[in-house]
């Protein structure tokens, strides 16, 4: 079976560090708003929580965000009722898998528990799926019954947009996703990813960075060099191909040009500016408009897009690209409707989309939502991305990045702002990096 896979045109997203603020000033679009939600069966009953001991706040998304807001909730206002929900019985982080998959860390590292999270922290983890949402009546509704809200938190997290990549097909699209994981969603992706880079056998192993605001710019290198340490671990004949959507490395730019050719010189080929038009699965080979490159395993990572739930729940901005969600670019609530906050991967600014990011963007969310509630109102703060990126293995070494960022009035955009950044790699800085995730993970999971 072949799938030829013919790439649309579309209009390639700002770079991380500038891009437009979006049209917060606005009301949602005509075709953006929704009447209240067809419902049926078991999500017309309440669903089965303890009653609420005060102002109900319900947060949708156990990821970094998620899991940071509904803890700071519960510090910021003692009061409020916290209800976290996600579909997932387990954490397992996306940030620091990388270094799983080397073997630099174990996965016990990265997999917690949400019933840990909430006792620890005074709210209530329900296990469970959203399917819809009534912003008129405040109730939001999953498969096991609605539950009625005083404030609404979604961070659903992000999906795939093969489409941007010219996947129309839905076969190919899960042909792809089944055969070649992008490796940056779930914890089953990760598994596969780590599975195909032990087994390798030689050849070319293709991986992809995708265009836009992807979750945590540094991974996909990152990455690379993580494969490129396991073949050479392995002494594997084979090289790790990166396709670079983008003109350049996007962040930390001299550090990773400088592992690629100091440490991987014969492994790692990397290529800027490719423009995927094309896949033909049968033969393994991606074409741009100007080359085209066999492989013998991959990892494709496609644009991404915020979860298709905030689609479905007709929240999306219709100015962005990557279907992120239509809000205040301050304090993060819907425009229109300060009950319901969007953060994380779902939110429509440009900051990146790591892990440290979302848990210093979750605890200025909880802030605002508590003073909200006592009618008080909060100056914008800048959330702050740290990122620590692995290059060599045994021992790790790493680089680092800290930056701030800042608006711009007259542009009306948002940029980088008190940049600090490492980039020559050490064992000091591999070591700093697993403290720092020790310390994110105490904060999210622990009192």
């Amino acid at each position: 079976m072949t799938y030829k896979i013919s790439r649309r045109a579309f209009l390639q997203a700002s770079g991380t560090a500038i891009l437009a603020a979006g049209t917060s000033a606005g009301v949602l679009a005509e075709e953006q708003k929704r009447t209240a939600p067809v419902i049926a069966g078991n999500t017309l009953v309440p669903a089965p929580l303890p009653k609420a001991k005060g102002p109900r706040v319900v947060v949708v998304g156990g990821g970094w965000s998620g899991l940071t807001v509904a803890k700071y909730l519960k510090k910021f206002d003692k009061d409020l009722d916290v209800v976290l929900i996600d579909r997932n019985a387990l954490f397992v982080s996306c940030p620091m898998s990388n270094l799983w998959l080397a073997d630099q860390i174990n996965m016990d590292f990265l997999t917690h528990s949400f019933l840990d999270a909430a006792r620890n922290n005074g709210y209530i983890f329900f296990n469970a799926t959203v399917v819809d949402l009534d912003r008129e009546s405040r109730k939001l509704y999953t498969e096991q019954g609605y539950i009625d809200y005083e404030y609404l938190v979604l961070a659903p997290g992000i999906d795939y947009d093969y489409q941007r990549i010219g996947v129309e097909d839905i076969e190919a699209e899960y042909y792809i996703r089944n055969n070649y994981p992008g490796g940056f969603v779930n914890a089953s992706e990760y598994l596969t990813l780590k599975n195909k880079l032990e087994n390798f056998r030689g050849g070319t192993f293709l991986l992809t960075v995708p265009a836009g605001n992807y979750r945590c710019t540094a991974a996909p290198y990152e990455r690379a060099c993580m494969a490129a340490a396991i073949f050479k671990r392995n002494g594997v004949k084979g090289k790790v191909l990166l396709l670079d959507h983008n003109a350049e490395i996007k962040i930390k730019k001299d550090g990773f040009q400088n592992a690629f050719e100091q440490l991987y010189p014969d492994i790692i080929q990397y290529e800027p500016s490719v423009d995927i038009q094309s896949i033909n699965l049968d033969s393994r080979e991606v074409e741009s408009e100007f080359d085209s490159y066999t492989f013998d395993d991959a990892s494709i990572y496609a644009p991404v897009r915020a979860s298709r739930l905030i689609e479905h729940m007709g929240l999306v901005d219709p100015q962005s690209l990557q279907k992120e969600a239509h809000i205040d670019p301050f304090m993060n609530h819907l425009v229109g409707d300060e009950h319901v906050y969007v953060t994380g991967d779902a939110r429509s600014q440009p900051f990146s989309k790591s892990g440290h990011t979302a848990n210093s963007e979750g605890k200025f969310i909880a802030e605002v939502i508590a003073a909200h509630r006592k009618g008080e109102r909060l100056e914008w703060r800048s959330p702050q991305t740290m990122c620590f990126s692995g290059v060599k293995i045994d021992p790790l070494e790493a680089m680092n990045i800290i930056t701030y960022y800042k608006y711009d009035k007259e542009r009306k955009t948002f940029g980088f702002d008190r940049v600090h950044l490492v980039d020559v790699w050490s064992v000091k800085s591999g070591q700093a990096g697993l403290a720092w995730a020790e310390g994110m993970f105490k904060d999210m999971f622990y009192t």
